[in-house]
């Protein structure tokens, strides 16, 4: 971290940090679904819409650190909190927590896979466990999404993002032609093609 951004002893971020202990040997995902600690208010953490974590207004620059707090993210119905078995702490997620910065395809249409790495090294297959969504932005822009876990989603890069759509094809769905991306034999809608010509 930046010196600004170094926890106080006995805050809430020193006493999550103490919890989990070192990451580095932690194998596999903490079951966070099955915790159910008191909840203790939020933290002054962020993570902005580019992925980047902040405290107390200034980014976290350990990666170790960003990657052993994603393990313990969740997303409950009010918030976004940091979860242990002992404590439970509200943070601030701009868009979604994640970020897709690689992308790998093989195959094609019905058959194609597609695998993406996050920006906190979780790696997901496109499938039913880890769908793709998309959202339409003012303009006529796309911005596709990939599900995580737990109703955690990672937006793709710009770079991606143009990459996934120059997959997609056109498609009926239930009588209307809609633009998607066939993936390991599934469709996953961007837009009805009416909407995409309209913007």
């Amino acid at each position: 971290m930046t010196h600004s951004a170094t926890p106080a002893p006995g805050s809430a971020l020193t006493r999550l940090i103490e919890t989990l202990g070192p990451g580095a040997d932690r194998k596999g995902l903490p079951p966070v679904e099955r915790w159910n600690p008191a909840y203790c208010g939020e933290i002054d953490m962020r993570i902005a819409a580019d992925g980047t974590w902040h405290y107390m207004g200034s980014p976290i620059r350990r990666p170790a650190l960003v990657k052993l707090f994603s393990t313990v993210l969740r997303k409950d119905p009010e918030r976004y909190v940091l979860v242990t078995p002992v404590e439970r702490v509200g943070i601030v997620v701009e868009d979604v927590p994640f970020v897709a910065v690689e992308m790998a395809v093989e195959g094609e249409g019905e058959a194609r896979d597609i695998v993406f790495r996050t920006n906190v090294d979780d790696l997901v297959q496109v499938g039913p466990d880890h769908p793709l969504r998309f959202e339409l932005e003012e303009g006529g822009g796309v911005k596709p999404y990939v599900g995580i876990r737990g109703g955690l989603w990672a937006r793709l890069t710009r770079a991606l993002a143009l990459d996934l759509i120059n997959l997609a094809e056109e498609r009926q769905v239930e009588g209307v032609a809609v633009f998607g991306v066939a993936v390991k034999g599934a469709f996953f809608p961007i837009a009805p093609v009416s909407e995409l010509s309209a913007s």
